[in-house]
């Protein structure tokens, strides 16, 4: 696990003050790291880290929301939108670049809205509208969810190899795919529970942020994502090595964290 700087450690104990020890169950739920994805483990770090984010004001009305259905907190409902998928909302989890290509055409890459770029800027604007309680909860739900997708750099990847799911590969001992080794293989290597993740991920550098709308931000995010898988060397030669995973799962603990900043910054913007 990588040393923890002294903001990651603060964060762990505001966590142990805030919440009594069932709650804190509760919040993270109960762990076995080595069979949790991005798709769960890392979407409710992403939630868990965004919910220190907000402010007074937007976790009132995020818990008002929240309480429409009881026992639900942002951390529970971070899956809800995979566990809705359904062929009309699938292309609202990814965008595909043409190859080379890492600047955002909404007529090339998102035709009729069809991408986790214009499902943000919707779900958003929902959120923020004078729209029924019901109808602004499931705004949050899916924003929970989309933002933290745009992170994975495969979810805004290539077109010709479907953000990475036609590259086959091997990776501790199972057969797999490029994009499932982002989703969770790397943070499988880490054998983390969700403290020590969100942890590890406050741990790494801060960057800039991009952007000031949710649509603007969401473009910035995905054309980010865009460059990352454009690097040279992300593509393994071969299956990918010890060394290769050494030097990626930074980039992973640094978009777990850049997730949950920018997710607090649109809830912060839509829960006046």
């Amino acid at each position: 696990m990588p040393c923890l700087n002294l903001r990651a450690v603060a964060f762990v104990r505001l966590l142990s003050r805030m919440l009594a020890p069932m709650a804190l169950l509760t919040l993270w739920g109960v762990c076995t790291a080595s069979a949790q994805a991005w798709g769960v483990q890392g979407h409710q770090v992403v939630a868990a880290m965004a919910w220190q984010g907000l402010k007074p004001a937007a976790r009132e009305q995020a818990a008002r929301l929240l309480a429409l259905e009881p026992g639900q907190t942002l951390v529970t409902v971070a899956t809800w939108a995979d566990e809705q998928r359904d062929a009309s909302t699938a292309p609202w989890h990814y965008l595909n670049f043409p190859r080379g290509v890492c600047q955002f055409d909404a007529a090339r890459d998102c035709p009729d809205g069809q991408c986790v770029v214009a499902a943000i800027e919707r779900q958003a604007a929902v959120l923020a509208s004078t729209a029924s309680d019901p109808e602004r909860l499931k705004a949050l739900k899916y924003l929970v969810h989309f933002v933290a997708d745009l992170h994975q750099p495969l979810h805004a990847g290539y077109r010709d190899d479907r953000g990475g799911n036609t590259v086959q590969l091997r990776f501790l001992m199972q057969a797999s795919n490029l994009h499932a080794l982002w989703d969770r293989g790397l943070l499988d290597r880490l054998d983390l529970n969700n403290t020590a993740l969100a942890a590890a991920a406050l741990a790494q550098p801060a960057v800039p942020e991009p952007g000031s709308s949710s649509g603007e931000l969401a473009i910035a995010i995905a054309e980010e994502s865009c460059r990352i898988v454009a690097q040279p060397g992300f593509y393994p030669q071969g299956d990918p090595s010890e060394a290769y995973a050494a030097r990626m799962t930074p980039v992973v603990l640094r978009r777990l964290a850049l997730a949950a900043t920018r997710l607090a910054v649109i809830l912060n913007q839509a829960l006046p």
